[in-house]
């Protein structure tokens, strides 16, 4: 068990998906400001000239681009200097290489401490030969009164922050790895579910619990779900697993299952829920190779929910007849699986002989209400 853990989770339930800070930067347009930044990539040069001062985020990110091979070498030159009168402050930059909403620490490209006017500040950095190829930021800002390191969210009276685009090439092409935020999360299909991936390439981290690469996946309990099981017990590394709804609300978490710690395992209530996202990720900074892995309970036929419309014969060779005949119904899988779709204000009596034997879940989509029918 992690000391600790239960503190940065729910501070994770605040800040679940991450994104590039925006409001942020100086209140007023005097005084220190960056004057010049120049670089020099592949394709493109940034030249920007800073003053008049802006307030707030100066967001040059879709205009302003230049790309950079990952392992190559560059150097950026940075003057921080003043629109108005010369102030002692602060500068730095970064660049988000690993795109995961954020400028870390080891993304930072350089430091100054002084008053303008000072010379050109020159720093040589190296893009990570991991860096996933596509659209990231660079960041620029400059405080006055501000000290080292700075905040790259912070904000402040006196100054100013730029964005440029920078285009990551030559890197990881993670186009065939789903799952690295939630608008690209994995659908879990019909359960027993079972899907192995690996964290350590082309994953970054996308939510505060730990800083470690995760992995989303995209889960839509149906009707007749009892308990959900998830298991992380096959990995080859500690993990943390939850469980939230689109709100961000905390469903579940585990840190280190009772059988298989410091593998994490966990079950949940799944009636009355909606679409939810299971989140895989490494306790603290670790990543590595993982079999997630889900089955369910469901609720048995004498505790189905009471419905409004009668499916007879119940169980049957394939013959179904929908009463009342006012509408839609849907013939899902016991796992929720959209098999048919049958409009009873046209017919009532349908021939299944053509399904697999096995339970069925029949929908009444005005409704929503659901019931078991058997094919024999």
């Amino acid at each position: 068990m992690k000391y600790g853990y239960l503190l940065l989770f729910s501070l994770f339930q605040f800040t679940f998906f991450a994104q590039y800070c925006t409001n942020i930067g100086p209140t007023s347009t005097v005084d220190s400001n960056v004057e010049s930044v120049v670089l020099n990539g592949v394709v493109g040069t940034i030249n920007y000239v800073g003053c008049p001062g802006i307030v707030g985020l100066h967001d040059l990110s879709q205009s302003v681009n230049v790309s950079l091979n990952a392992g190559g070498t560059y150097t950026i030159s940075v003057k921080f200097g003043t629109c108005s009168g010369n102030y002692a402050g602060a500068g730095e930059a970064w660049i988000d290489f690993d795109q995961n909403g954020n400028f870390d620490a080891y993304e930072s490209l350089g430091t100054w401490v002084g008053i303008p006017p000072a010379p050109v500040q020159n720093w040589s950095f190296t893009v990570p030969p991991n860096s996933v190829n596509g659209l990231t930021r660079l960041r620029v800002m400059h405080k006055e009164q501000g000290t080292i390191p700075l905040n790259p969210c912070g904000s402040y009276q006196w100054g100013s922050v730029t964005d440029f685009g920078i285009t990551l090439t030559n890197g990881l092409d993670c186009t065939g790895y789903p799952g690295d935020a939630q608008n690209d999360a994995i659908i879990v299909g019909a359960l027993p579910y079972t899907d192995s991936r690996s964290t350590e390439i082309c994953y970054s981290n996308h939510n505060y619990a730990y800083p470690s690469p995760d992995i989303y996946y995209y889960f839509e309990p149906n009707p007749l779900l009892a308990e959900v099981q998830v298991s992380l017990c096959a990995a080859n590394f500690d993990t943390f697993l939850s469980v939230v709804d689109m709100n961000g609300n905390v469903v579940a978490y585990n840190d280190d299952a009772h059988d298989c710690a410091p593998q994490s395992a966990l079950s949940f209530d799944a009636t009355q829920l909606g679409p939810l996202y299971i989140i895989v990720e490494g306790w603290g900074a670790l990543s590595g190779e993982f079999t997630l892995q889900m089955n369910a309970n469901y609720v048995g036929l004498e505790t189905a929910q009471a419905t409004s419309f009668n499916a007879y014969p119940n169980p049957s060779h394939g013959k179904l007849h929908l009463t009342p005949n006012t509408g839609g119904y849907e013939i899902l899988t016991i796992n929720g699986q959209l098999l048919i779709r049958v409009d009873t204000q046209f017919q009532s009596s349908f021939n299944l002989e053509n399904i697999e034997s096995g339970v069925y879940l029949l929908k009444k989509v005005a409704s929503g209400q659901v019931q078991k029918w058997q094919k024999l």
